[in-house]
Formats: structure tokens, sequence, C-alpha cells
């Protein structure tokens, strides 16, 4: 019966979708989200409007992705593929594979997520290259707080969370600049508005920062609570990487204490995370701490074998230029990302004078026609 009343309901038009919409998104950012969603969700069972429906699809995913409810977020992201694919425009599509891949990357699925981004790139046809200054902190440190800077100039209106995530972000790049006070006030400000706002992932980040912020401090007795605690969200929310990282801090805890075997028992579980989603950086992190381990103990069969595995990883994440061979991740080099997301080392590619992406170029040449 409630089906047939269903289809009997009158359909919502442009216009009305348009205001349900907005009526939504004032309701989520006054943080009234269950009734935000219940909003949405009458939307997509109503509306004939396929813009609006791939509209409210793509705010149905954002509140997904911010409780944590990332399996609910796929599924929206597919539904709003298939509607970009009813409308025949690249522009939708792309935009759909984008949060495609956003969804994959929170379920951990790190090379469907890449897959998904590199379709959205190929869609967009686009030729432009990033240039990298390797792990030049002070220049990443520009991004989080450009974006900080346009929330307080243009953000009054905006939701609180988008305020948040920039404080988190500049925390973090705060942290690795070794600026602990601006990371720790940072990190406070962010984790205030995630209670504010019950955004359980991000109440998870932000403990999992406070605790690297102490534990860069040397005051292991505050890290070690912090990093369970967010440890616990983490599990309860499915963040798989997230609950890597915890290991990684923890063992980086007890190395400090010369725990070595506690050390090793963190890392083999960061191991065992690691190699559940195939997070190839994960793991060279894990064979580089083990590596160190190994070494001050004198135990150079270990050592040896953490060596062959490390190198194993830089060689499947291609950390190092294609064309001299030597690694990309000294501090000073000047990198080169092309579309097809290979890395060069620019002065490389400037001394090469070939067009394109030499690697690819190797790649596509067949044996016997060289």
């Amino acid at each position: 019966m409630n089906i047939f009343m269903r289809h009997l309901a009158p359909e919502m038009g442009q216009d009305q979708t348009k205001q349900q919409i907005e009526k939504g998104l004032k309701l989520y950012q006054s943080n009234q989200t269950d009734k935000a969603l219940h909003v949405w969700t009458k939307v997509l069972e109503k509306t004939s409007d396929p813009g609006g429906k791939f509209r409210v699809l793509g705010c149905l995913i954002t509140a997904h992705s911010e409780m944590g409810k990332y399996k609910d977020m796929l599924k929206y992201a597919l539904e709003q593929i298939d509607t970009a694919r009813e409308m025949e425009d690249p522009d939708y599509l792309t935009e759909g594979y984008l949060n495609l891949a956003r969804s994959n990357e929170k379920l951990c699925d790190f090379q469907k997520t890449v897959s998904y981004c590199k379709t959205c790139l190929n869609m967009q046809g686009t030729t432009v290259s990033l240039q990298l200054n390797g792990q030049d902190f002070e220049k990443a440190l520009f991004f989080p707080c450009k974006a900080a800077e346009l929330v307080n100039d243009y953000g009054k209106g905006w939701s609180l969370k988008y305020r948040a995530m920039s404080q988190y972000h500049m925390s973090v790049a705060y942290r690795k600049l070794e600026r602990l006070p601006d990371a720790m006030e940072c990190c406070e400000e962010s984790m205030k508005i995630a209670l504010q706002h019950g955004d359980r992932p991000l109440q998870a980040l932000c403990l999992l920062n406070f605790a690297d912020i102490h534990r860069c401090r040397h005051d292991v007795d505050k890290a070690f609570p912090r990093y369970e605690s967010a440890l616990g969200i983490m599990t309860e929310i499915g963040n798989r990487l997230g609950q890597a990282h915890v290991h990684l801090g923890v063992a980086k805890c007890w190395l400090l204490q010369k725990e070595f075997d506690k050390a090793l028992d963190s890392l083999q579980r960061a191991q065992e995370l690691a190699d559940g989603m195939g997070n190839k950086l994960c793991t060279l992190k894990v064979h580089c701490l083990s590596e160190g381990i190994y070494r001050s103990r004198g135990q150079l069969n270990e050592v040896r074998e953490q060596v062959v595995k490390f190198l194993q990883c830089v060689e499947e994440l291609e950390l190092y230029c294609g064309m001299c061979g030597e690694s990309i991740g000294d501090r000073d080099q000047k990198l080169q990302a092309l579309p097809c997301s290979h890395i060069f080392h620019l002065k490389c590619l400037q001394t090469n004078g070939t067009k394109g992406c030499p690697k690819c170029f190797k790649s596509s040449m067949k044996p016997g026609f060289v």
C-alpha cells in the first residue's frame, strides 16, 4: 500500500527541489543533522529534476562522510554516478567519480581511489601539471592557512565544520614544522567544534594529532591515553588507515622509552592493517622504523630483511625519478607531476626534451618493436 501511495504522491519540480535542498542545508549548518537528512531523503524520493537529484546526493555524500558512515557515503556516490550518466553531462560525471574516489578513500580501498581519480583527470582532459618541492612543509602550510583565511573572510555563514577542518589541517602542518604551541592551539579549536557537532571522525583525527604533538614533546604519559581514545573511535567508525597511524605513533612512543619489543608489537599491528588495505606508504614507514630497531640491536639478518622490504615498497610506490632512477624524497629537489600521475625531477624533464610522459612512452613500447 505504501509503495502505491508513494507513486501517487506528487513529484517535486525544479524550484521546489531547490527550496528543499536549501532548507536541508540550513538545518545541517545549525547542527540539526537528523532533520536535514530527513528533508534530503524526501527530496531524493520525490524530485523529478535530475540536476536537483544530483545535488541532493552530493549533500548526502558530504553528510555521511562527516558522520563517519562511509558505506552509506559509497552508496549515495554510486547513485550519483548513475544520475550523472542519465544526464550525459561530463562535468557532473567528473564530480560523481571524484565523490566515488573520496568514498573509496574513506573505506581505505586505495586502488579504486586512484583509479577513479585517474578517471576524473582523463575526463577533464587536463594538461596542467603540478610542481612539487619534496617535503617542503613551509610551502605546504600555505594551503591550510589560505583555506582558513578564506573561511574567516567569506565564510561567516558557512558551517563551522569547514572551520574545524581547516584548523585541523593547519595543526598537522604546524606539528610537522615543529611549531608545537601553534599546532596545539589549532587542534584545540578544531576539537572544540568537532565536539559541538558530534563529528566523530574529526574527533578521532584531533585526538591522534594531540597524541602526536605530545609525542613530539617527549611527553608519552599524555600521548598514550590520547592514542587509545583515537583508536577507540577509529575502530568504531571503521577508519583502518587511522588505526594504522595510531599504532605507528604508539610504536614511536615506545621507541622514546627504549621499549623495543613493545615498539615492534605496535609496528606488527600497523603492518597487518596496512597489508589489509594495501597501503604501501604505511608499510614503508613500518619497515623503516623496524630497520632502525634491529640495527640498534645489532640483528643484521633482520636489518637486511627490512631493507629489502623497504626497497620493494619504494619500487612499488615509484618513489624515484623514472628518468635518472634517484630518490624523489629530498627536501630541496623540484619535482614535476604529470597528468598521468608519474613524477620526475624537474631538471630531468627539462634536459630530456621529450614531450609527454617518458615512463608512459616506455611502457607502451612492445618488445620487438623498440
